[in-house]
Order: structure tokens, then sequence, then C-alpha cells
């Protein structure tokens, strides 16, 4: 199964908040990356040493690759052997702020927010940000995408409620009414939350090294690259198809738990 990791949608130190816990080398035919994984995360983090030391990422391929953007894999049905553990399962979201999409950030792929609006993680697939170098005009366009997605998830969020209350409920509601109380209830939480603001230090990471800032706070950071970029970037600049796919497979050998 095939999770699209949108464009669409969508900190004082390191972004993961880990890098003296455990790591994990990643071998693949282009080279090998050394990730952290953040103590922020546990249950992304647990579920992905339990994968590796499975042997689940061994064979398994690059199966979208967007230059400056990331780099995807992890769906097990790339990989010649797929009688190991199923993929076919969801981790809860474990979205820290603490935790961005600086360039090599490692975070988990999911669903979309209309078909899943708590934002529960792929419990195999990850991607890995190159992401580009942003100016401050670009964030603050940024600024107002993120507001956008912000609203998007809590509308999807009030509809899914509201939809199982009627389901619920013995007074007939109709799906236009639904719809009109979901949009209200979206913009009292707006306006309870308050308008986004992204943190100065941020900013200047992604006007420095860059990243994906439009993805922040959509999606669950869980670590970050410790070497390899090298490795990242030329899995990044490799040929790809219309689907974003690479030309030819560039796989995972193996990930090593180092702790």
């Amino acid at each position: 199964m095939l999770l699209l990791l949108t464009a669409t949608l969508i900190i004082a130190g390191c972004s993961s908040g880990n890098k003296k816990g455990v790591r994990a080398e990643i071998k693949t035919t282009e080279g090998d990356i050394l990730i952290s994984l953040s103590d922020l995360t546990p249950l992304h983090r647990d579920n992905f040493i339990k994968l590796a030391e499975s042997g689940f990422y061994d064979g398994v391929t690059f199966h979208r690759v967007i230059k400056e953007f990331m780099v995807q894999t992890g769906d097990g049905s790339t990989r010649q052997d797929s009688s190991l553990i199923s993929d076919d399962y969801t981790i809860p979201a474990e979205i820290n702020d603490s935790l961005f999409h600086k360039r090599g950030a490692v975070a988990a792929a999911r669903m979309g927010d209309d078909v899943n609006p708590t934002r529960n993680s792929s419990g195999t697939q990850f991607y890995i940000v190159q992401g580009k170098v942003y100016d401050d005009e670009t964030l603050e366009n940024t600024v107002l995408r993120i507001e956008y997605n912000r609203r998007q998830y809590l509308y999807n969020k009030a509809l899914q409620d509201l939809r199982e209350e009627a389901r619920q409920s013995t007074t007939p509601m109709t799906e236009d009414v639904i719809q009109q109380n979901a949009i209200i209830k979206a913009y009292e939480a707006m306006e309870e939350e308050g308008p986004y603001q992204m943190p100065e230090l941020r900013k200047t990471t992604y006007k420095t090294d860059g990243g994906t800032p439009f993805l922040d706070g959509a999606y669950t950071v869980f670590g970050e690259v410790l070497e390899g970029m090298e490795v990242v970037d030329a899995i990044a600049a490799t040929a790809t198809d219309m689907t974003d796919r690479p030309v030819q497979d560039i796989r995972i050998l193996k990930i090593k738990i180092l702790k």
C-alpha cells in the first residue's frame, strides 16, 4: 500500500530532541544514513526499532522521491519477500511542537486528513526531509498555508465527530446541517487556539539549513539525520517517473539499531 505524503497538507535545539539516545544506521544501495530517534515520540521510536530488528525494512525501496522535498520508503509491498510484519496498521500521532521539518528530519507518512482526521501515522512508511532554503516572503506564505491546513484539519475532525453524533442520535440531521455545524466548530477552535506563529529560531533554521515548513504540525517527526545527508541528496537527485518513483530501484539493505 503506497501512502502519498501530499504537499498540499501538511525551535530551539535539534529537531529530534534526542542526539544521545537510540540511533539507527540505515544501509542503502546509495550509502549509509545515520539517524537518531527521539524520546519525545516513544510509540514511533519503539515501533521503528521493532521493525528494524525484525528485518522488515530489508529490501524495501524508496518508492517516492521528490527533489527539494523528501524521500519516502517503508512500503512492504516493494520488498520481494513480503512474508514479514504486515504494514496495514497505524500509530497514534505524536506531533510535538519541538520537532519540526528541518532538513534531515525523519517523519512518519500517513493518509490525508479527509480520511484520517486524527492524523495517525503509517505503521511502517517514513520519509526523510531534503527540503529547500526559504526566504522571508516564502516563509510568510508558508505560515498562511499552515493556517489553512489547520483550518481544514479542524473542519475534518469536527465533521467526523458530528457524523458520529448524528448516527447515534434519534433526531435526524441532514448532511448540509452537519457540514455547516462543522464549519462553525472549526472556526471556534481556530479562535480559541489563536493564529499560528512560527518561532524565530525555526525561521532562521529554514532560512539557513532549509526544510519543508508547510508540513509542521501535520505529521509526526520522530528523528533526524546525524550523518549521511549526502546520501539523502543523492537519492533525491535520482531520475523518477510520473508517480515520483525512481526509475532504477534504490533499496534499504538493512537497518541496524545502535543503542
